[in-house]
């Protein structure tokens, strides 16, 4: 694989999540999107493991880096199952799940929700024809 960057990357490695709550935060991507904890650091760090990308969350230290963190999709198999289950649990969606593309080999869909500290997160299934 080729990059362009220059100095070797090849994936993203940890993407950081602002948070108001750590503890709320933690419970949150455990057990309600059953992400794997990986360990918890001083003062107040959580890191879970997204399928070989560290989430790391913690909170702002600097009042210029207090918002919502960019948007995170997290593939699923079966979004039409995973939405009621999640919705089951209290999970505010901005929407339901719909067709984003139809694509040469699948059709991509997506719905849109929020976490336990108002950033917003997407759900994304591509689906085979």
């Amino acid at each position: 694989m080729s990059t362009t960057s220059g100095i070797g990357i090849t994936r993203l490695g940890q993407v950081a999540i602002n948070v108001k709550d750590v503890e709320r935060a933690a419970s949150f991507y455990q057990d309600v999107l059953g992400l794997k904890l990986l360990f918890k650091a001083p003062p107040g760090l959580a890191f879970f493991d997204c399928g070989g990308v560290r989430l790391m969350l913690d909170r702002a230290e600097k009042p210029q880096f207090d918002h919502p963190s960019s948007i995170l999709y997290f593939v699923v198999p079966d979004i039409q199952a995973a939405y009621p289950k999640l919705k089951q649990e209290g999970v505010l969606f901005e929407d339901e799940p719909h067709l984003v593309a139809k694509l040469a080999a699948h059709d991509l869909w997506m719905t849109f929700f929020r976490d336990s500290e108002d950033n917003a997160l997407a759900l994304m299934s591509e689906v085979a024809r």
